[in-house]
């Protein structure tokens, strides 16, 4: 199992770019999907996890879930599948890097990777609004909470502890009294 670990997190690194959130569809795809080593409902409450939690997002969703799996081992062919792929990159950009940095037609390509990995972060983005239930009427946190964190400089920490107090008052003190 803990190679399958190893092999399913090394083909996400590998053909994911834009960071973490760009591939959310390829673990969804893998790991709900194909392995069905979790649910869509559990790797939502993984993201939602890994997010607030310090390190490298990707990295950490394949520790939650290589440790559910496999417990120590699990998570560390998750990790090291995750990340193998971003350092064997990195270290042939950066053996290479200064012989290109110049030429028009790289900087070309990357200008046109740019808007790509917008996309490939909006995507999943749309898709966890879609997954989390938010409705019109609750749209109003994450679009607020994004907000505050880039017109007024507010600490996204600040930003989840908010959160989850309000989640906890709402499910505490206000929920039950609706029904």
């Amino acid at each position: 199992m803990h190679y399958a670990l190893l092999k399913t997190f090394f083909h996400i690194g590998l053909f994911t770019l834009g960071g973490g959130y760009a591939m959310i569809p390829l673990i969804e795809e893998e790991v709900v999907n194909k392995h069905r080593w979790v649910t869509k409902e559990e790797l939502l409450d993984l993201i939602a996890i890994a997010q607030s939690c310090p390190g490298v997002f990707a990295i950490n969703i394949a520790v939650f879930i290589g440790y559910k799996l496999q417990r120590v081992r699990g998570a560390l062919s998750a990790a090291v599948g995750t990340a193998l792929p971003s350092f064997l990159i990195i270290l042939l950009i950066a053996m290479f890097f200064h012989r290109f940095q110049d030429n028009a037609v790289v900087q070309s390509i990357f200008r046109g990777i740019r808007p790509a990995v917008v996309a490939l972060i909006a995507v999943p983005t749309f898709n966890l609004a879609v997954s989390a239930k938010i409705s019109w009427a609750t749209c109003w946190i994450p679009i607020g909470g994004a907000l505050a964190i880039w017109l007024m400089g507010v600490s996204p920490i600040l930003i989840i502890l908010l959160a989850a107090l309000g989640g906890y008052i709402y499910g505490a003190l206000i929920k039950p009294t609706e029904t």
